[in-house]
């Protein structure tokens, strides 16, 4: 089997997965993920993809991760296994769909207006 591969975005984070099935060694910018992401509500996301659908030690994935946080880069890279997952087996997508991980979280960083110190601040008012 060749290798699957999608890609994930989140907030600025853009994230290309490649699946190949194997031993389930996952590797994240040439790193363990496990020396990548560091907490455990990190590490939880970054196989929550491969738990849901018990695939988990079934695929080798190496990631790439670009841009952003390190919270939209691990939503990122779940959207993108997700993703391949689901090019694999579409009997999965059902499962993945139900957990919201092919839905594109839209929420971004709201752009700084002109005359103001932020996106929404304005600066204070002086009456007199």
């Amino acid at each position: 089997m060749e290798y699957l591969n999608r890609i994930g975005r989140r907030k600025e984070a853009i994230a290309r997965v490649y699946l190949k099935e194997g031993s389930g060694k996952i590797t994240v910018n040439g790193k363990d993920y496990k020396e990548y992401f560091t907490t455990p509500s990190l590490l939880n996301k970054a196989v929550q993809s491969f738990e849901v659908t018990d695939t988990l030690g079934k695929f080798d994935t190496k990631v790439n991760l670009k841009g952003g946080g390190i919270t939209g880069q691990v939503e990122a890279m779940r959207m993108a296994i997700a993703r391949a997952l689901t090019d694999h087996d579409p009997e999965l997508r059902g499962i993945l769909k139900a957990e919201g991980f092919l839905r594109r979280d839209p929420r971004m960083v709201e752009r700084k207006k002109p005359g103001q110190p932020g996106a929404r601040k304005k600066f204070q008012f002086s009456k007199r």
